[in-house]
């Protein structure tokens, strides 16, 4: 029997329901009248870091490829008859998939032809088909993509930076591998990867905007089959709060030089990490955002320019703040940063600076109920850390700035921050 609920929130008018179905798959529908493209999102929790994985009840931890998350990705699309973009060509919907460190996601936009888009999406995600020939000739495929992000200034100076703050976590790999790990994976090991993590019940689907829900309901029960009991266990990573190293350094061909700082923050649950990060969010404003001293003293001073941009980089077992952008001087830019910081622990943060902080947190919590793929990516980012999307918006309204502060001084310090720099080779920097 179907399982059905209504989630709503007073606050910002609006509501989604959550239905779990006879399969075992979780559906979060989000009708929203007035919008004329429907966005809908098949998700897994598998990512690039579920890399030690118990898979069978009572069986020992095993190594995984590194990659394989990303490859069963690239895979998935084909069947015996094609792909399913070549499907997705007769609806007219337009598709993608991406995999992330600690999720796998498959989606397509549509304005009309829903129901065939749908089924299609529902389709082609629950039945894997891979060959000894068809892996092979990935191999080929992904290491040329491996190369290309290699050789690229925006993937290097993030990767390099979680190489530098963390140990032993494998957030710091890459989320497509290596030429030498994707070498290891076999259609033998890409059916066990998908017969654990793809199991319905450790997946979701969410669909917003401009569609019916009996419609979804009647296509997974048309092409949904009940998933097994699921047996998954990741094995605990043990990371400790200082960074591996403060700095590095890479040359690749820039015209001026690129810059990311990370403040290692000690993790919490997934749960605790996301609804922390909404804090993390107005800590970062306060700090360093457009209307902060700092930032307009770097910028007037030109140190930086108007690349520069935060993030709260969080996950299942991993959270950082992200600053980032160009420089011709990143070494200042990471001390000033440093002492900001500090400051902002040791005195607080004043009440004109908290309140436009917080203002432009919780405007943006607000404003992705204004676009159907704002609404789909925020219902499937929480529902894996099992958070109300519409909690967050309540954090962000109800924060004050001790709250900001006191999170600041326990899960964070300036002691655990690190700086990747990308640099012009030979240092030729150009004169713009």
């Amino acid at each position: 029997m179907i399982e059905e609920k209504t989630v709503r929130s007073e606050r910002l008018g609006d509501s989604y329901k959550v239905i779990k179905h006879d399969s075992g798959l979780t559906m979060l529908l989000a009708p929203m009248p007035g919008f004329s493209s429907a966005y809908a999102m098949f998700a897994t929790a598998y990512g690039s870091i579920d890399t030690r994985i118990r898979m069978t009840e009572g069986g020992e931890f095993e190594k995984l490829p590194e990659g394989i998350a990303h490859y069963l990705e690239h895979k998935l699309f084909e069947s015996e008859d094609g792909d399913a973009f070549q499907r997705y060509a007769k609806t007219g919907a337009s598709a993608n998939a991406f995999t992330a460190f600690d999720r796998t996601s498959y989606l397509f936009s549509c304005t009309d032809r829903f129901e065939e888009s749908l089924e299609i999406l529902l389709d082609f995600a629950t039945h894997p088909y891979f060959t000894a020939e068809t892996v092979a000739k990935e191999q080929g495929i992904i290491g040329q993509e491996i190369r290309m992000y290699d050789d690229s200034p925006d993937w290097r100076v993030l990767f390099n930076l979680l190489g530098a703050m963390y140990v032993n976590h494998p957030v710091k790999i890459d989320i497509a591998g290596t030429v030498e790990s994707i070498a290891q994976i076999n259609a033998e090991l890409l059916y066990r990867c998908y017969g654990t993590f793809y199991n319905l019940r450790n997946m979701v689907l969410v669909v917003a905007g401009n569609f019916d829900t009996d419609t979804v309901l009647r296509v997974a029960d048309r092409v949904l089959k009940k998933a097994p009991e699921l047996h998954l266990e990741r094995a605990p990573v043990d990371e400790p709060d200082e960074v591996a190293s403060e700095y590095t350094e890479q040359k690749l061909p820039v015209s001026v030089p690129m810059f990311q700082v990370g403040f290692k923050g000690r993790t919490g649950t997934e749960a605790e990490n996301m609804r922390g990060s909404v804090l993390d969010e107005i800590f970062l404003e306060a700090l360093c955002g457009e209307a902060s001293e700092l930032y307009r003293r770097l910028y007037d001073d030109g140190v930086i320019n108007s690349t520069f941009g935060t993030e709260v980089f969080s996950g299942r077992d991993y959270i950082s703040m992200l600053v980032s952008g160009e420089s011709r001087d990143p070494r200042a830019v990471f001390s000033a940063l440093k002492e900001g910081f500090a400051s902002i622990t040791e005195n607080g943060i004043a009440a004109s600076d908290f309140e436009e902080a917080q203002k432009t947190v919780y405007g943006h919590y607000v404003r992705m109920g204004e676009r159907v793929e704002g609404v789909a990516s925020a219902l499937m980012n929480c529902y894996f850390p099992g958070v109300d999307p519409y909690e967050l918006c309540e954090i962000a309204a109800h924060a004050t700035a001790q709250d900001v502060v006191e999170r600041a001084k326990t899960v964070y310090s300036e002691k655990h921050a690190a700086l990747s720099v990308i640099t012009p080779p030979e240092d030729k920097q150009s004169d713009d």
